[in-house]
């Protein structure tokens, strides 16, 4: 196996999410396994009106540490971050025609459904993992997110 060929499996493995891998061959045995800190998941199936079932999946990373956004922002250093657990598209809703899972305002306990994040072509429902009130939506609807990314702010009061 090429230098190159090692990196591609690394960043491959780095993008999907997984934690370690195996492969042995008679030529080679590589054992690769990402050394991060193990947040508190949940897990949620997948909802029926987008696929009929999809594995448990890791589903939220909440920041505790203060938001710090700059002086426009000053309040927000008491609001927690959810984050995003994986590479996907960011939905606000489970489908075009149905309203927002969450909007600015709403309270939320811990299991509140606040977004879908599809990666390759598996729809995650993100749950909440804290009590609070959404106070930022940070994300258009359908877009682009990245792992660890900031999704919504909430205040835990």
């Amino acid at each position: 196996m090429k230098t190159t060929e090692i990196q591609e499996l690394i960043e491959f493995i780095t993008q999907s999410g997984l934690e370690e891998v195996s492969i042995e061959t008679e030529a080679i045995k590589i054992h690769i396994k990402r050394s991060i800190p193990v947040p508190q998941y949940i897990t949620s199936s997948t909802p029926t009106s987008l696929l009929p079932s999809v594995p448990n999946v890791p589903i939220v990373s909440v920041d505790t540490h203060p938001t710090t956004m700059g002086a426009d922002h000053i309040g927000e250093a008491n609001y927690i971050t959810i984050k995003s657990p994986m590479v996907g598209t960011f939905y606000r809703s489970p489908n075009p025609d149905a309203p927002p899972f969450v909007q600015v305002g709403d309270s939320i306990t811990k299991g509140t459904k606040l977004c879908i994040i599809e990666a390759m072509k598996l729809y995650n429902e993100i749950e909440a993992e804290i009590n609070g009130k959404i106070v930022k939506v940070l994300l258009d609807d359908i877009s682009p997110v990245e792992y660890d990314q900031p999704l919504f702010l909430v205040d835990p009061a």
